[in-house]
């Protein structure tokens, strides 16, 4: 009887851990049939029970749970997860290292599960991304650049998916992030320069300027003749108030596309910081020649015409000679009235800019003494200032 008795309670043990265990097995098939409301019932007994809460299987099952949860379109079971799939790769994981046999293991390879994984992994990153959830998206991609890298993961390694990293990495402003996604593009050559550039901006980010411009002047001995280098070297002169260095990449860009109207708007714009106004005028003629109907370009020609009018001003002040300082003013006011058409035209280009109107307001003003015709357009301007500043 005894021995009877042993051999029932063995028994009785045995039932217990496979009615749990079977649990698991009752998951697996709710998720297949979509069920997933008693998926996650079944694996919530499968969880408290002390045969199965630590049993491989329970993880892979949830897993594969977690993942449905994700791909499942009925909004009511999207509140079973917090991040699906982020819930997903760590259940796998748990799953994998409860495994000694490495069953587990060798299951998610054959029925390549980490490719499916990673594949919603980019889905979710995309629509983060696009949703402007940018540090959310880089979490995904992150995690699918982990599970692709893996040795779980079968099939070739999407380099693509580095640059969306470094994309969602650096409009999150996760600029070390951003350098080492874009390096590992460069480093494989993809997408030729546009990464190496990426990878500047982000130094750019970081306020890390030296190297920024160490590493963009590199970039000529990797893309000799690319003048998106010396185009990019330009903005870095001129937004560093460096004039020299950026005269000196403008005149390399002039000689290599001539006809190319920003490089004669970064040099006018230059020249007019620097109140040097014939030279700003000069280029951003050029500028306007090649192409007519930017606001910028307008807009900084018409400035360039009053700081140099204002500048003749303050210079007439210093003249004792009546005559000589009628003729100054004179003088000044002509080019006062060459700065009218181009702010016109920006404010045609760009409607209610009050910088334009408020430009030609003073201008309208000053001239109207010997145009009349100016009074009208003067009362018109200030009114509409008046009514946008409101």
């Amino acid at each position: 009887m005894k021995k009877f008795y042993l051999l029932l309670l063995v028994i009785c043990i045995s039932s217990g851990v496979m009615a749990q265990r079977g649990k698991v097995t009752s998951a697996l098939s709710f998720i297949e049939q979509g069920a997933l409301d008693k998926a996650k019932e079944a694996l919530e007994q499968a969880y408290v029970h002390e045969k199965s809460k630590d049993w491989f299987n329970t993880y892979f099952a949830k897993g594969r749970f977690c993942q449905a949860v994700y791909q499942t379109d009925d909004p009511k079971f999207s509140a079973y997860c917090t991040d699906p799939l982020e819930e997903a790769y760590a259940a796998y994981e748990k799953a994998i290292s409860l495994d000694p046999k490495g069953n587990i293991k060798k299951r998610i390879i054959t029925n390549m599960v980490y490719n499916s994984l990673a594949l919603d992994l980019y889905s979710q990153g995309s629509d983060r991304f696009e949703a402007s959830d940018f540090a959310g998206a880089l979490k995904s991609f992150a995690t699918q650049i982990e599970i692709t890298e893996s040795d779980k993961y079968a099939g070739a390694v999407d380099t693509g998916m580095y640059y969306n990293a470094g994309l969602a990495a650096i409009n999150s402003e996760k600029y070390e992030d951003a350098i080492k996604y874009f390096q590992k593009c460069a480093d494989m050559v993809y997408m030729g320069i546009t990464p190496y550039l990426q990878v500047y901006e982000s130094y750019m980010g970081l306020g890390d300027t030296t190297r920024a411009e160490n590493y963009l002047l590199d970039l000529p001995n990797k893309f000799p003749g690319d003048n998106q280098v010396i185009l990019q070297l330009i903005d870095f002169y001129l937004k560093a108030d460096r004039p020299e260095q950026a005269q000196k990449y403008i005149t390399m860009a002039k000689e290599a596309d001539p006809d190319n109207y920003s490089l004669y708007f970064a040099a006018g714009i230059m020249y007019l910081n620097q109140n040097i106004f014939d030279e700003a005028i000069a280029e951003l003629t050029k500028s306007i020649e090649l192409k007519d109907d930017l606001y910028d370009t307008q807009y900084g020609l018409g400035a360039a015409y009053i700081n140099k009018a204002a500048d003749m001003f303050l210079k007439a002040n210093d003249i004792m000679d009546v005559n000589e300082y009628t003729q100054a003013v004179e003088d000044a006011n002509s080019e006062y009235a060459k700065a009218m058409p181009y702010m016109e035209r920006a404010l045609e280009l760009k409607p209610d800019d009050v910088y334009a109107l408020r430009s030609l307001q003073e201008l309208y003003y000053r001239l109207r003494q010997k145009d009349a015709s100016l009074n009208e357009k003067y009362e018109q301007t200030r009114a509409r200032l008046s009514e946008l500043e409101q």
